[in-house]
């Protein structure tokens, strides 16, 4: 199944948050994502995905300093109280919006902490937020991010996805495949699709290089796409992309033949 949502962090963004809903719904979406929606009171939010008719398909649960260039909450010994108080503010969200799906992000090895450390603590609160979401009905998800972006980020492929969620063994934890990231790292994004459907959650995209929309760069999303419509996949795509100067509803047209709500 092919179904794409906004992701109102990276588009629309010459606006307020609160008037991305409106534009995304105007541009045929019918699905949106934040990646940190807590700038905005939840019922706020409630009453924009109410009014333009909209469904919120995926959140992080808020990483730290991980977005200032520190190391986040999620793999770090000694920050797991703190992980877990973000896991509770994420469930106060969740409880007014029906989301479907909350995300995690790893985090960076500090140059103090021992990498085996840094996976245990990661699998431990990955089950602990897996546990507290399942309580709601709500998928989780561990994204690998390229560390050309983001160095030294913990989870970068899919075979570290997996060895996660193994260690951490919960039916509701999923992998987060973003397709930008996997081919920024040289991985076949097809045939890791197709290897890894089955423990996939949710899936992003963006092309390369640049991280603009589908059809700006290299990836072959045509056949991206193609594939990701025969798998049994019943998830959405988010569009996790940097629209560039010209703007969202500009960009739209680089992949308006693929594209639909």
């Amino acid at each position: 199944m092919l179904r794409f949502s906004a992701n109102l962090s990276l588009l629309f963004t010459d606006l307020p948050l609160q008037e991305r809903f409106a534009a995304a719904k105007a541009a045929g979406f019918s699905a949106v994502e934040i990646q940190f929606p807590y700038s905005l009171d939840s019922r706020l939010l409630n009453d924009e995905l109410q009014t333009h008719e909209l469904s919120l398909v995926l959140i992080n649960v808020a990483a730290g300093d991980l977005m200032q260039g520190g190391y986040g909450l999620a793999g770090i010994p000694g920050r797991e109280q703190a992980f877990r108080r973000e896991v509770f503010n994420t469930l106060s969200y969740v409880q007014d919006l029906d989301v479907r799906c909350i995300n995690i992000l790893a985090g960076r090895q500090p140059p103090d902490a021992n990498l085996s450390q840094c996976l245990h603590t990661l699998s431990a609160n990955v089950r602990y937020a897996a546990e507290v979401f399942q309580s709601v009905g709500i998928t989780t998800t561990l994204e690998a991010i390229n560390t050309f972006d983001m160095p030294d980020f913990l989870i970068s492929n899919p075979v570290h996805m997996e060895e996660i969620l193994s260690v951490a063994d919960h039916p509701t934890l999923k992998m987060q495949f973003d397709c930008y990231h996997m081919q920024r790292m040289g991985i076949d994004v097809i045939s890791n699709l197709k290897h890894y459907c089955d423990q996939i959650g949710h899936i992003q995209i963006a092309d390369v290089p640049g991280r603009g929309a589908p059809g700006t760069g290299t990836m072959p999303y045509g056949q991206i796409f193609d594939v990701i419509e025969q798998l049994p996949y019943n998830g959405w795509c988010g569009a996790e992309y940097l629209p560039g100067d010209s703007g969202t509803i500009a960009s739209l047209k680089n992949w308006s033949h693929w594209r639909r709500g």
